[in-house]
Formats: C-alpha cells, structure tokens, sequence
C-alpha cells in the first residue's frame, strides 16, 4: 500500500465547496481499548444542520467483504461555531457533539464515507458503493495491507483516492485533512479533536465538570462542580440534568440552574439522592450541561456516576456456595415428562429431545435478550441487584455488564458448551433485543440455536470467560480457591445441549478437532453426582422455562443422566415413581437440612420409603405405616452429604432432596 510519505499524502481534488461537509479527521485506533477513537467533519459554514447527512463505515477485510458494518444517521445534529461535529465516546475530550460507544469505529484496512442520504438505505452488510449521493470518503489503515476492494470502489468517485495510514497499531495519532494552496492533503499527528486541524479558528472555552466519587448511596450528599479554562467575561448560565432512564428529578434534590459569576470561572452546586424504599435496583445518572454559548464546550459531558440502592432483596433461597434444597418447587407443567416413561437407553434421549426441542412449542430468542434473561436467571440470591457469576463463584452488579472491549470487573455470557466445538453462530437480527414475545421457530436440528440457549449460558467474570476459553471440562476445573460448587450446574447444562441438539455428543477425554464433541464425560459425570441441583438451579430453570419454553430435564430429575451416560445405560425409566406431587402425597419431610433426625409427617396409609446417593445406589427401603409420625436417625448410618429421598404412596410419588449435615 502507499503510506504517508514524511505524513502527506496528496489528493487531486480541492477544498470545501461552500456549504459541503467533509471528514475533517480520524482517530481509529487510540489506545489500545479504543476509548478515544473519533471522526470529525468539517462544513465551511459555521453551525451548519446536517439533517440528511448519513456517515457509514465499511470493513474492507477480508472477511468484511466491503460492507457497512455502521450507519450514523445525522439528523438533527449541526457543526459548531468552527463548523466541526466530533463523533466519538465519552472518553474523548473535549465530549463529542455525537456520542457513540467505545471501540466501535474499526481500525481498518477499511473506510468511512459521508452520503446524503438515511440511515436506513445503509443496513448492515450494505455492500460500498458509489453514486451521486456520495459526499466524501476516507480509505484508512493501521500499518494494513491495501484495502483494494474498497479503492477499486471508491475511485469511481475520485480517480486518485489513496489509502491513508493512521500509523501502527495503538499509535497515538490520528489522519487529519488539510487545504494548502487550494490542494488537499493528510497528515497523520496528534489529534485535534472539536478543533480546526491548523490551528485556527475561535479557540472554545472548556468547562470541567468535577465529582469526587464515581458512585454513592442513596441518601448520600455530593457536591458537583464546573470549572471553565479561562475566567468568563460575561456571567455564565446554563442548565444540569442528572436523569437516566428510570433515574429523573424525583430521585435527588439540589440546583440545577447554575451560574458562574463575571470575572469567576467556577460555580458548584449540592445533590442529595433520595433514600426511598423502592428497590429501583443501581442506577447510573448522567451528569450533562446544556444551554452553554456557542464559544463555550464542555470537556467530559455525560459524566456517569453510579447511584447503589440500598433497597435490594434476597430470595428465601442459598448461593450454590451456600445451598437450599426443596424450597423452589418445579414449575413444570403437569404429565410433562409422561413420555418417558418405559423408555430406556436412545429411545430414552429422543423421548427428552420430542420435549424439550418440540417444534412449534419451544422457542428461540436473541443472544441480545440473553443479557436481561441472565440478570433475572443468575440473579444472586443474597442481593437482587446483582448476578451471581459461574467459576469465580460471587456476586457482581447487574451493571457491570461488559459492552465494550475492557474486561476488568465486568460479566458476560459464557457458553458451557463452547461455541467453536458446538458450531453454534450469530447472525445480525441476534443484536436487537426485541422482548420475550418476539422469538424464531426451532427444533432439534437447529444448531444455531445453541448460541442462545440460556439453559447453557451463564453470567461469567469476563476474563474467567476468556481463560475457560474452549477448553473441554477437566482440562478447565475453574479457579483455584474457590469451592467448584458450579461444577454440577455445568455439567447438567451440556448434557441439555447433548440431549437438546442433534449433532451434539459428551464423550470420554478429551477430543480435538471435531466439532459437536465436548469432554470429558467421566468427569462431568463425577461432577453431576457430587454436586445435585439446588434451588438456585431449579429457579433458574423455573425461569428460562418463561422464555424458551422448555426445561432442563436434568434439573427436574437428575436421575434421568445415569439412565442415559452414566450406571443405568439400559434400564427401563420409570417416570411414575420419579414424578413430584408433593400435593398428591401430602406429606411433610423436616428439617432439612438436619444433623440426626428427619421427621416424616401426614402419612395416612403404606407408604414405600427409599433413600439414595446421589448416584443413584440405594441405601435404604422401608415400608411405612399410616397413622404415625416416623423420623430418620444416625442409626440408618447416613453420614454427611446430600442424599435422595423417594415416598411412594397409593400411586403417587415424592421426592425430595435431603441434607445430612
């Protein structure tokens, strides 16, 4: 490609034409988290609306074939008193005219053109394309090869279009446009962001906007203040908002019309949030300015602050590291698991895929809407506000969701069953969170499926995420330190998705390059037994139910994975005695958890009791008489664990999960 020689590259076409709008500057890759990237245009008149003004971007990798990858409708917005709107992320200073999110803007081989037209005749995918709504168009890099699809393109617009250099990757430089002696040219050098690029025009008085903490509880008091570079001539006014989504002026009290005085360059203003008794969940205020004369800019607008309510709830049931059993209830619907019954070995597996892959039943959603189903699924039982996060086995804020390209303290999704070995893929309609109603049609054979299914997602510490990367389970056993109470919950989950999809096994070892094959079963067997369900598990399986309507069978009834992987390959499923009708029964198993005895109340006739480990050999059976209250001792020598307690009476059947501490 042609780099900028000595930082110029020349162009063979002239400056503004008066009232035309132009890219005035590029910074797409600085620094390495791309916080500051931005794009700058440039119109001869100063305030200048750019309704009907569309900015796109085109990937012009190999892989991007040339295609819109971002459309910015400018309706609306207008150039300043210097006739330039910056485009950029918060991060960027001065804040930008038109705020978009960080690391967007990719660092090429690629493109950005300005077209007079809408972002709607741009959907992602658009292939570049030239006509007479054509305004402008930079073709960039960052130490690429040339981007010979995208010029090919463009030069139909200008004959002499170059590819221009940023610089190498996490330069600290950005492609800027100049007019010397009526030529245009680009330099790559420091940036310039919301300032002509030689240095002229009227130099804009910044306002600070300052904040001792990044976050405070309700019923807190803090003090916000504005400093301007330079002393104002004039009295300055203008006007604070705080609101953001559900947080608005009923949320706080304080001024909001402000003033610094002639002569002065700082004025402060007292906010104090309000303790209500709402659990409203953590909320983020944006501090912004508006109203400010067109000589003045603010620095860093739409400063964020963190609100933490201090109103959070907690679920009448334990942590996976902390466990409950028996207190969440199946929401299953009822005969929903009928048609295993007599069914043993593949028959067994295709009789649980009919269910939980029914076509016309079960339902596909978005990995969009994963996020909001994992902060209501994954929710930590012992703050509302927060998702509890498989592996490093802790709670973090709903509000640490990472969407962008820092990992440091935020969560994501995490798919046990890994992408790359399951062939599951996203497609463009997976980023539009669009409701629970709004859905696709799926069954057994859908495989790309798999990477929504929120029976095998989980919230994850990110960089957790990135370390567990694909590797088979054993090869990845989680952090050291923690308790590795996840490790039944993971594997009941890629057992769902060997169960659920067609294509998909869990085999011995640990396999490498073949894809629809995770490992390693031995293990996750061992890990399924040693660590049951809880009512952390059935919750989350209670409330995936409401959106994908299905079930994770193997949280209903764990025995179900030895009749299918583990030591009852073979044998006949009887679903009868695995049914839970407590109300049936209507008896009364307590307390559970115990230490000696374990009273069994309401039994009004014979009444078969079983007990078992949790993988599946029984230690006990005994019949009881109606009429008596039994209890459990030490004396049937059940030591410490958790064990399975089967009561079959008059037809009926319950089971209940029991804690020997």
């Amino acid at each position: 490609m042609k780099y900028l020689a000595t930082f110029f590259v020349f162009m063979g076409f002239s400056g503004i034409v008066l009232g035309q709008v132009v890219i005035n500057e590029l910074d797409s890759d600085t620094p390495s988290t791309d916080t500051k990237e931005f794009v700058e245009l440039l119109s001869e008149t100063p305030n200048y609306p750019l309704d009907g003004y569309v900015l796109v971007f085109f990937n012009g990798s190999a892989t991007g074939g040339n295609q819109s990858y971002l459309a910015l409708n400018l309706d609306g917005y207008e150039t300043d008193i210097n006739g330039v709107l910056l485009i950029g992320s918060n991060s960027v200073t001065p804040t930008p005219q038109y705020v978009i999110p960080v690391s967007v803007i990719q660092n090429g081989p690629d493109a950005i053109a300005l077209y007079r037209a809408n972002d709607l005749d741009f959907p992602e995918f658009t292939l570049a394309y030239v006509d007479d709504t054509l305004i402008d168009v930079m073709v960039y890099g960052t130490n690429d090869a040339e981007a010979t699809g995208l010029l090919d393109i463009f030069r139909a617009f200008d004959q002499n279009l170059q590819q221009l250099n940023e610089g190498s990757n996490n330069n600290t430089n950005s492609i800027q446009r100049f007019v010397d002696d009526g030529v245009v040219n680009y330099r790559s050098a420091t940036p310039t962001p919301r300032q002509l690029n030689d240095g002229s025009g009227v130099v804009l008085n910044g306002v600070l906007i300052s904040i001792a903490e990044k976050q405070y509880h309700e019923g807190d008091t803090f003090t916000i203040s504005f400093t301007t570079e330079q002393n104002v001539a004039d009295g300055l006014s203008f006007t604070l908002s705080l609101s953001n989504y559900g947080f608005n002026a009923d949320d706080y009290i304080g001024e909001t019309v402000l003033t610094i005085p002639i002569g002065a360059n700082t004025v402060s203003t007292t906010i104090t949030v309000i303790d209500d008794s709402n659990d409203e969940g953590d909320e983020v205020i944006k501090v912004r300015v508006s109203g400010l004369p067109p000589t003045f800019v603010v620095l860093n607008n739409n400063l964020q602050i963190r609100i933490i309510d201090n109103d959070f709830t907690q679920a009448d049931f334990g942590t996976p590291i902390n466990p409950t059993f028996g207190r969440v209830n199946s929401t299953q619907p009822d005969g929903y698991y009928n048609s295993l019954h007599g069914m043993a070995d593949t028959a067994l597996r295709q009789a649980i895929q009919d269910i939980i892959a029914k076509e016309g039943v079960v339902r596909a959603q978005a990995y969009a809407e994963v996020i909001e189903m994992l902060k209501e699924a994954d929710q930590n039982p012992e703050h509302s506000n927060e998702v509890w996060l498989v592996y490093i086995e802790k709670g973090r804020p709903k509000l640490d969701y990472q969407y962008g390209s820092e990992n440091f303290g935020t969560w994501n999704r995490e798919h046990t069953y890994p992408r790359s070995r399951g062939r599951f893929y996203g497609i463009d309609l997976d980023e539009i969170f669009d409701g629970k109603e709004m859905f696709w049609n799926t069954n057994a054979d859908s495989l790309r499926h798999g990477y929504s299914d929120a029976h095998a997602l989980r919230a994850v510490d990110s960089r957790e995420n990135s370390r567990r990367n694909n590797l088979h389970y054993g090869q990845y056993n989680g952090p050291k330190g923690t308790l590795g109470k996840f490790k039944g919950d993971v594997a009941r989950s890629v057992f769902y998705m060997a169960a659920r999809y067609k294509g998909l096994e869990i085999v011995n070892g640990f396999p490498e390059g073949t894809v629809g094959e995770l490992g390693d079963l031995s293990i996750l067997l061992k890990w399924h037994r040693e660590d049951p369900p809880d009512d952390f598990e059935m919750n989350r399986n209670n409330i995936i139910y409401t959106w994908q309507i299905n079930r994770n069978p193997f949280i209903d009834q764990p025995e179900l994975i030895e009749f299918i992987w583990g030591n009852k390959v073979g044998q006949v499923w009887d679903q009868e005695l695995s049914t839970i009708d407590a109300d049936a029964v209507n008896i009364k198993i307590h307390p559970n958890p115990t230490k000696d005895r374990l009273y069994i109340t309401g039994i009004k006739s014979d009444t078969k009791m079983e007990v078992f480990t949790m993988d599946g050999r029984n230690l006990l059976l005994q019949q009881l008489n109606g009429d008596r209250d039994f209890y459990l001792s030490s004396d049937y020598g059940l030591s410490k664990g958790i064990y399975v307690l089967r009561l079959n009476c008059r037809g009926k059947s319950m089971i209940k999960k029991v804690v020997v501490e």
